[in-house]
């Protein structure tokens, strides 16, 4: 933040304003307000410029900007997960939970190695890259949601009639290009050749909508595969370290898909995907179904 952001936050605080109204109304009523106003606004400024400069007020300030951000993002986020889980079917809910039930047994397991013996409460989950798992069942569940926002586009827009029409507006052009030019015949030609690329524009777009579709439907399989992969690993291998490596690895690999995601927001609505994720891998999850 910059030194004018700093002397903003430290004049708006309620103590001080309060002091600085004080000392202001005190300077009018005195009877000599012209010496005790300058005197108020010379001290109200020795101070703004000793405190705003201070480096425990900077860290303050940084802290409380830092975490209204983290409230937005999460709030965010929690906007998000409730109109996917709205939006889903059932099916695709039921695959998410489950694949959510597998993260929660991986999470156990390298708990339960590093810490043997203690309450599934006393784990230590930070110690096993929750961020890192949510990130990944955050992912997955966008997927699904992609995968379900480009279903719908295709089935409303439809292949068969707009290249029905394509063919229409083709053979009308090559008629009409058969007859005698000029005057308004020239003009509804030009509007036909504008109506057919239109059309050429929307089959083109509905087709990448498909390709998408092919290629959400191939990453969907694969996060899940490889999310399963993880939990088979944390049985056999027994190594908390490895298995952590594991998830980071996973979350890496996701990048491309991630930009991918964000390049469907046309078709999803959502905002685009960031480093952060909400909370889905806590001992009281939400509910999704």
């Amino acid at each position: 933040m910059s030194l004018v952001n700093y002397i903003k936050t430290a004049f708006l605080n309620r103590w001080n304003l309060l002091a600085f109204l004080g000392g202001s109304g005190f300077a009018l009523l005195s009877g000599h307000a012209d010496i005790f106003l300058l005197l108020v606004a010379a001290t109200e400024i020795g101070f703004l410029g000793l405190l705003a400069s201070h480096p425990k007020f900077q860290h303050y300030v940084d802290a409380q900007v830092a975490k209204a951000a983290r409230q937005q993002v999460g709030q965010a986020h929690e906007q998000s997960l409730l109109r996917i889980t709205r939006s889903l079917p059932r099916e695709s809910l039921a695959r998410f939970e489950a694949l959510r039930e597998k993260c929660l047994e991986l999470r156990q397991i390298a708990g339960e190695l590093r810490n043997p013996g203690l309450p599934a409460e006393d784990l230590g989950l930070e110690q096993f890259q929750v961020a890192g798992l949510d990130r990944l069942l955050w992912v997955y569940l966008r997927l699904l949601y992609t995968q379900f926002a480009l279903a719908r586009f295709l089935q409303q827009t439809g292949k068969e009639p707009i290249e029905r029409t394509i063919g229409e507006l083709e053979k009308r052009l090559a008629a009409m290009s058969a007859g005698q030019q000029g005057g308004s015949n020239d003009r509804m030609k030009k509007a036909l050749e504008d109506n057919l690329q239109t059309n050429r524009d929307r089959l083109a777009n509905w087709n990448k909508a498909r390709d998408n579709y092919q290629l959400v439907e191939l990453e969907i399989d694969r996060l899940e595969n490889k999310i399963r992969s993880l939990s088979e690993m944390a049985v056999n291998r027994q190594e908390p370290e490895f298995i952590s490596s594991q998830v980071d690895q996973v979350a890496t690999s996701m990048l491309q898909t991630e930009k991918t995601m964000n390049e469907l927001q046309f078709a999803t609505g959502l905002e685009a995907l960031d480093e952060t994720a909400p909370e889905l891998l806590r001992p009281k999850t939400r509910n999704t179904q």
